[in-house]
């Protein structure tokens, strides 16, 4: 039996519950073990451990045998002892807007709502006569305050949405916005020796997510840094990575794309950009963001 230790939230487990089915189909017997982290308890530490950090130390003390997260939550360094044994085929990474067409409909002035840095400086680069209203909850919570009338739009993860069956909220979906590194894939953690979800690994989804989160941990970037990092293959060993960081306000900011090795696109794409002044950029989000 293998014990899949997930969050508790709605989408958390629906992610954990399409884990289980892909290794059932493989004749794997498997059980949901649900733990609550630091994130769910409200408790703002640990940068992006607070949501991994509970199920990575049940995952090295024998409670589980894996350990499923959005890909996006997942730190760079994982607890010693364990690896990313699977990335499973990946869904659609795209931002969503929930509330209007699209936004260039939108008013000047209109309320965005969004949790994400990233996004936030994404939209204020497209778009600075909008007011972006940081937005915390579960899908449901946000979608409720957007039907109540407190905002004019809202932008979450498609993947997410399409999980819970809420697809039908979607507006539009944001091309001109690259998405959080790993956004739309899932992380399957084991301990090191244990080797049994290998079987569901996706090896297109595996060299994308791997790029991505090269490119953000070469730049040393965080989930509170306003990077965008997104791979498409470009053949068997190549992926195109598309990446963006910019200020908060989306004052100034840095695009590129470059196509290369999967397993040297990150680091190369992290030089391109920081000899176009990333760094410069990343020291005053630090600054706006603390001010």
């Amino acid at each position: 039996m293998i014990r899949i230790g997930t969050r508790g939230s709605a989408l958390a487990l629906v992610q954990a519950h399409a884990v289980q089915a892909a290794l059932g189909r493989v004749g794997l017997e498997t059980d949901i073990v649900t733990i609550t982290t630091a994130g769910d308890r409200g408790q703002d530490i640990g940068d992006k451990a607070r949501w991994t950090s509970a199920l990575e130390r049940a995952l090295v003390q024998g409670e589980i045998d894996l350990a499923v997260h959005s890909a996006k939550d997942v730190p760079g360094d994982l607890v010693e002892g364990t690896t990313i044994i699977a990335i499973p085929e990946r869904q659609d990474p795209r931002d969503a807007l929930c509330g209007c067409a699209s936004l260039a409909t939108l008013a000047p002035g209109a309320r965005v709502g969004t949790s994400s840095v990233r996004r936030a400086a994404q939209i204020h680069a497209l778009r600075e006569d909008i007011e972006v209203v940081k937005l915390r909850g579960n899908v449901d919570t946000r979608l409720r305050r957007l039907a109540e009338g407190e905002l004019d739009a809202v932008v979450l993860a498609q993947a997410g949405l399409m999980r819970l069956g809420r697809e039908s909220e979607i507006g539009c979906l944001l091309d001109e916005c690259v998405p959080a590194p790993g956004q739309g894939a899932l992380i399957v953690q084991a301990r090191a020796d244990d080797e049994r979800a290998a079987v569901i690994n996706d090896p297109a989804a595996e060299r994308c997510v791997l790029a991505e989160r090269a490119l953000a941990s070469h730049l040393g970037a965080t989930c509170a840094t306003p990077l965008g990092a997104s791979a498409v293959p470009a053949s068997a060993v190549d992926v195109t990575l598309r990446a963006w960081i910019g200020l908060p306000d989306g004052s100034h900011w840095i695009a590129d794309e470059l196509t290369a090795s999967a397993s040297l696109v990150g680091a190369e794409m992290a030089q391109r950009m920081v000899a176009a002044g990333a760094r410069e950029l990343l020291v005053r989000a630090v600054e706006m963001a603390s001010a």
